[in-house]
């Protein structure tokens, strides 16, 4: 099916998700909430018109999500996710699309069998398709605490999104809505439609395709990904930079106050240097200066996290998930002791992963060879990476 257009709504807060920058924009093993949802889209759709709604306030985390992508400008959302979506919907108009889908950026799990199923019901010649899976638990209504009675759970379903509209019934519903009851708040398109008189069909969703709202579903969802990545590769590598005059030295990308400094063509940052190699060994990508000759003058002075970025994007592109990395820096002087928190917190950051999953440790050779002689630095470093099978 051709001429479909996509809405991904990303405006809201995400409160419920904890402190923090909005949820949408936070990390599951590395890559953004919405950069997930939007690269599990593109998989299903990659023909399809990306029309993403997004905060005013969030032009810059979206920009940095979205990176490399080829999305529709983003537009403004509104104070309900009714309105947002009607925003989207009119940034849609120009195209004027035979069908469009809704869906919620906290679903990163939306997959290939969900959108055949909505389409197959879209061709068949229905208005609205949702997605839904049967309630199996038994249900009570409470008040106060207290069960008022047991409801029938037969004909139940939890639904899901995308939903999948006719891209001109669903603007006329939204239209209507405004027109008759311009104080509702409806809190999917679908309630939409069906105030406006349409039926909507259900289609087959997915417990997989869950609403990523609570920080416990942070976890949850990096758990799911981990079990889905059952390649599990290990690479290493090292490095090794001579002193020279210099009042510092470049570690893990924080300076550490010495009297001498590192010699190299970037910053010379042993250990990040080592920690590149490590990534890009474990997925056989060759090494740091294949992808960052040394004697290109682009290079010159640069900070090395360009390298352990370039490296992570790499494997990410592969659907891989960078499960743990392990740095040993080897030196007499200076001490690495008293920065190596530091060092751990900034690796995690640049890596986009939790700090419980990078260590870094100092050892020295007890003053034997270089390193005891105080002629310059060496690190090692390994990487455990784990790709889908």
């Amino acid at each position: 099916m051709t001429n479909i257009a996509v809405i991904i709504v990303a405006a809201g807060r995400g409160s419920r998700a904890g402190d923090g920058i909005p949820k949408q924009y936070r990390k599951i093993a590395g890559v953004s909430l919405l950069r997930r949802t939007l690269d599990a889209l593109l998989k299903c759709l990659p023909t399809a018109a990306f029309q993403v709604v997004i905060h005013r306030d969030d032009t810059a985390l979206y920009q940095e999500a979205t990176q490399g992508l080829s999305l529709l400008p983003p537009v403004t959302g509104a104070e309900t996710r009714q309105a947002s979506v009607f925003n989207g919907l009119e940034a849609l108009l120009p195209l004027s699309p035979e069908h469009v889908l809704v869906h919620d950026a906290a679903r990163p799990f939306v997959d290939q069998p969900i959108i055949d199923g909505l389409l197959s019901r879209l061709q068949d010649g229905a208005m609205a398709v949702i997605p839904g899976v049967g309630v199996v638990d038994t249900l009570k209504l409470v008040r106060e605490g207290t069960v008022q009675n047991t409801i029938d759970r037969e004909g139940l379903f939890a639904v899901q999104t995308p939903q999948a509209f006719n891209f001109g019934a669903l603007v006329s519903a939204h239209r209507s809505v405004q027109i008759k009851q311009p104080t509702a708040n409806l809190t999917d398109d679908a309630a939409v439609m069906e105030y406006t008189g349409h039926s909507v069909v259900i289609s087959a969703g997915s417990n997989t395709n869950f609403k990523v709202t609570h920080s416990e579903d942070f976890k949850k969802a990096e758990r799911w990904l981990m079990n889905a990545a059952l390649d599990i590769r290990t690479g290493s590598g090292y490095d090794v930079h001579r002193f020279e005059t210099g009042d510092h030295v470049v570690l893990c990308g924080i300076k550490v106050p010495f009297d001498k400094t590192l010699k190299g063509h970037s910053d010379a940052d042993v250990a990040l240097h080592a920690l590149t190699d490590a990534l890009l060994s474990s997925v056989a990508a060759g090494d740091i200066g294949l992808h960052f000759p040394p004697n290109e003058e682009k290079w010159k002075d640069i900070q090395s996290d360009i390298f352990i970025t370039k490296a992570s994007e790499i494997i990410r592109n592969m659907n891989g998930i960078i499960a743990n990395v392990t740095i040993c820096i080897i030196c007499e002087l200076p001490k690495i002791g008293p920065f190596s928190k530091e060092m751990q917190a900034n690796v995690a950051r640049i890596l986009g992963i939790d700090v419980s999953r990078v260590s870094i440790q100092a050892t020295t050779t007890e003053k034997l060879g270089f390193t005891g002689r105080g002629e310059g630095i060496a690190a090692q470093a390994t990487a455990t990476v784990r790709l889908p099978l």
